[in-house]
């Protein structure tokens, strides 16, 4: 017993001495309601949570022993004891992952834009591989913190990439412009929103400012109008990428950073810590996440990498890799990610604002 404590202990000590960035814990601790206990004030200090309950503790509970049972499993993918893991499924998808994209696209119907096309149809020289964060066109991982806002970093991800590729500059753009000031249409701030309208916005409203110039709050303010056409980058529109099809999206891909609708229900999407992400989730996207490259693993297991707005502290540093190919879903990929794919135009002698 004093050996355990002592085993417990000196986990606990490394923690404190922020020796590892991630939470781990023993599997002697999950043997006794002492021992979860003791886990659970670990976790609190750990992650710096200040909220303590009964409640608290049993969500706890079950999702602690629902990463070590999936973990025990020959899965390619493992979960975490990570920030979220006092919050019930149906709390952290309504406070961190609704931005009712499904919901907005039915009622919105047809895009005006659908005018423009898909630049990419006929393309057949796709690469093998691609990540443009290797191509230094991928902004650092952000955090939306607790404001339904995912839609807003999806589109400012995607149009930042563009923006990139054809100037040769990474510039860091503003997600609280769009949070503020895109609500003539259906976007609505902390509330949701979908990307193909925010790429509309841009396009209408001389361009997104930059981060710098506009920076993130999250919460919904007063529209600053007089920031719109200065610092700003600018776009041309947006592709019509063809939904539940995964060819085109990798055409997408193959030419910058795509945005996607997804179903994060499930304890595995809250709680993923490392690996390819095969389970199917739920049928109603919902979050929106940026698909920066495509790649495959040493197993044959290909894989689209998908940026996150969670922090650095959720999955592989903010990323997760999702399954592709024949062994995922089709048409509609894991977790229906082809059901919206989105993606910024800027032509190559589109000029930017003041930049």
């Amino acid at each position: 017993m004093e050996t355990n404590k002592f085993l417990i202990f000196s986990v606990y000590l490394v923690f404190i001495l922020g020796a590892v960035e991630s939470f781990e814990y023993l599997d002697k601790e999950l043997e006794t309601e002492e021992g979860l206990q003791d886990m659970y004030e670990r976790w609190r200090a750990h992650h710096n949570v200040a909220e303590k309950s009964p409640d608290r503790f049993n969500v706890f509970k079950h999702n602690v022993r629902h990463v070590h049972k999936t973990n025990k499993m020959n899965k390619p993918y493992k979960l975490k004891v990570n920030k979220f893991a006092a919050m019930t499924n149906y709390e952290f998808v309504n406070t961190y992952a609704d931005s009712k994209i499904g919901h907005i696209m039915a009622l919105r119907g047809n895009l005006k834009d659908e005018a423009w096309g898909f630049s990419y149809e006929n393309q057949t020289d796709l690469p093998k591989s691609i990540d443009w964060r290797q191509k230094n066109a991928v902004a650092p991982i952000k955090n939306q913190g607790q404001c339904g806002s995912c839609w807003a970093f999806a589109a400012v991800c995607a149009v930042e990439t563009i923006n990139a590729i054809r100037t040769g500059k990474l510039v860091t753009l503003s997600e609280q412009q769009l949070i503020d000031c895109d609500s003539t249409g259906r976007n609505n701030g902390c509330d949701g929103g979908i990307m193909q309208e925010a790429f509309t916005f841009i396009t209408e409203h001389g361009g997104l400012a930059t981060d710098a110039s506009y920076p993130y709050e999250g919460h919904k303010h007063p529209c600053d109008k007089a920031k719109f056409g200065h610092h700003s980058v600018t776009l041309n529109g947006q592709e019509m990428i063809p939904p539940d099809d995964e060819l085109s999206v990798m055409k997408a891909v193959a030419n910058g950073v795509v945005t996607v609708g997804m179903d994060p229900y499930g304890d595995d999407f809250m709680l993923y810590s490392e690996g390819v992400f095969t389970a199917p989730g739920g049928t109603t996207s919902m979050h929106a996440l940026n698909i920066v490259g495509y790649d495959e693993t040493p197993e044959g297991i290909q894989y689209w990498i998908v940026r996150n707005s969670w922090g650095e502290g959720w999955g592989e540093k903010g990323y997760v890799r999702m399954q592709r190919g024949p062994a995922a879903p089709q048409p509609k990929g894991t977790c229906v990610m082809y059901g919206h794919p989105a993606m910024p135009r800027k032509d190559p002698d589109r000029p930017n604002n003041e930049l």
